[in-house]
């Protein structure tokens, strides 16, 4: 009877969370520098699912134009990022079993930081074109967390202290270098630039620079679900993980792949957004405890919300202007966070699942 309770409890909390997503879809669509009609976005949405006029065309092209080119690619990479950074702070805290860590936690977010500095301060990259930040943000991000599983390495592993200590060792070398590239430029429309993208932003959202990162989340997503019982047994520690039979080396290295490219590749179209990497896993093991199949699956309905919401108040608190949604995030997620870690009843892992 309990196990059927926990069942149902779980599809009921699935089904309102995916019913709250599909209506934060449809706001975040509609509300912006300029609000559109709530009706005309749901029936502009349909008629291009279903490819054919199932609602009568009574809205503006302007209209179908905003909704389509604009503000729904845009909606997507929130929901992109919202669950693909909370699905790499699962990972990174499994790894580390540390409940503090994050996606940037191997200083991916500091060398992103620096590439995409360069790139927009000195002008490099311009051999690919719209894409020149985006491409050395990525590299960047890559070349920190090749540094940092080179250096964290010991006798072929590596212990989870040391991969923390080493990250925020090079975390913080690469801010020094971001830190004295901006406050030596001279030009002051490249140093807005690059504070504004240090701080993330979902405007260059574009149908074309989606694919790859929603690809990359289902990955990852099917690698938790599939290796469930094994990120279940690393947060026992690695002794009662081999004890249980788990590759424990094989299930490190792969989180550390996937977990690195998988938010360099977010960094590099995003900028950086902290915290829903942070407290989005800690909000799902409050609901569902810490069985890492139910923890992943609420974490990335939880993780778009939150971070499609975030970008709507980015949009509408400074309307025209734009917020960075860094800013938004952190503003949010910091007390918040706080009072998880205030609860007297909250742990790493939550409430048994």
């Amino acid at each position: 009877m309990r196990i059927f309770n926990k069942r149902r409890y779980f599809v009921i909390l699935c089904s309102v969370l995916i019913i709250g997503f599909l209506l934060s879809l449809i706001a975040s669509i509609s509300l912006g520098s300029v609000n559109l009609n709530f009706g005309e976005v749901w029936k502009i949405i349909v008629n291009k699912l279903l490819y054919k006029e199932v609602f009568k065309c009574t809205w503006r092209k302007s209209t179908e134009n905003i909704v389509l080119n604009l503000r729904l690619p845009r909606t997507l990479l929130a929901m992109i990022g919202g669950a693909g950074l909370s699905l790499c702070g699962i990972m990174m805290q499994a790894l580390t079993k540390n409940s503090l860590a994050d996606p940037y936690i191997l200083g991916i977010s500091s060398g992103a930081s620096t590439g995409a500095v360069i790139a927009i301060v000195f002008g490099s990259f311009r051999v690919f074109g719209v894409d020149s930040v985006s491409i050395a943000a990525f590299m960047g991000a890559l070349l920190t967390s090749l540094i940092v599983f080179v250096l964290a390495r010991q006798n072929g592993t590596f212990s989870s202290t040391r991969l923390v200590l080493t990250g925020v060792s090079i975390a913080a070398l690469f801010s020094s270098i971001t830190s004295f590239i901006i406050f030596t430029a001279q030009d002051y429309s490249k140093v807005r630039e690059a504070i504004f993208w240090t701080t993330g932003s979902l405007g260059g959202a574009k149908w074309d620079k989606l694919i790859l990162p929603f690809l990359v989340l289902i990955i990852c997503y099917l690698f938790i679900v599939v290796f469930s019982r094994g990120l279940n047994s690393l947060l026992l520690g690695d002794s009662s993980a081999i004890t249980l039979g788990v590759d424990i080396k094989f299930l490190k290295n792969t989180i550390m792949c996937l977990a690195s490219v998988f938010t360099g590749i977010l960094v590099s179209i995003t900028g950086i957004i902290g915290f829903v990497g942070l407290i989005v896993p800690h909000i799902a093991r409050n609901l569902v405890g810490s069985d890492h199949k139910k923890v992943s699956t609420i974490s990335i309905l939880v993780g778009s919300i939150l971070l499609i919401w975030a970008d709507v108040l980015a949009r509408i608190m400074a309307r025209p202007e734009e917020i960075p949604i860094g800013v938004i995030t952190s503003f949010l997620g910091a007390p918040f966070f706080l009072f998880l870690i205030r609860r007297s009843s909250y742990s790493f892992g939550g409430k048994n699942g």
